[in-house]
């Protein structure tokens, strides 16, 4: 259904740092930076970009508004969140851990960007 998923940030480095270190805890390569400055993360088989926004305004966290990244396991949520707090980002909701409900048993990990965008990790539980 989804093709990529693109943010706005109003700090391109506070951002290529946060993101780089995220997606390298958990396996991924650093963001590389397209000729329109936009930072972009290829990584298992999705597209993530991070921008300024085209109409020169600054950039908002979306209100009610979560990407969620796929993790293989409790132990790469943990990394993920770790290294995104280590680099910038802000640890947010309960701690990473297991969540129930509605039949469903997923281990989450909440954090905001530098920008504010809401982030969550997710491993869905056998």
């Amino acid at each position: 259904m989804y093709s990529h998923n693109m943010v706005g940030s109003n700090d391109l480095d506070a951002s290529k740092k946060f993101y780089d270190a995220t997606f390298q805890a958990i396996g991924g390569k650093p963001g590389i930076i397209d000729d329109k400055g936009r930072i972009i993360y290829i990584h298992n088989g999705g597209l993530f970009l991070v921008t300024a926004p085209i109409d020169g305004q600054p950039a908002t966290a979306g209100n009610g508004c979560t990407i969620g990244f796929a993790m293989a396991n409790p132990e790469q949520a943990d990394a993920w969140h770790r290294a995104g707090v280590e680099a910038g980002g802000t640890a947010i909701e309960d701690p990473p851990g297991v969540r129930e409900g509605s039949g469903m048993k997923m281990y989450l990990a909440y954090l905001r960007d530098p920008s504010g965008n809401k982030l969550c990790a997710l491993h869905r539980m056998g």
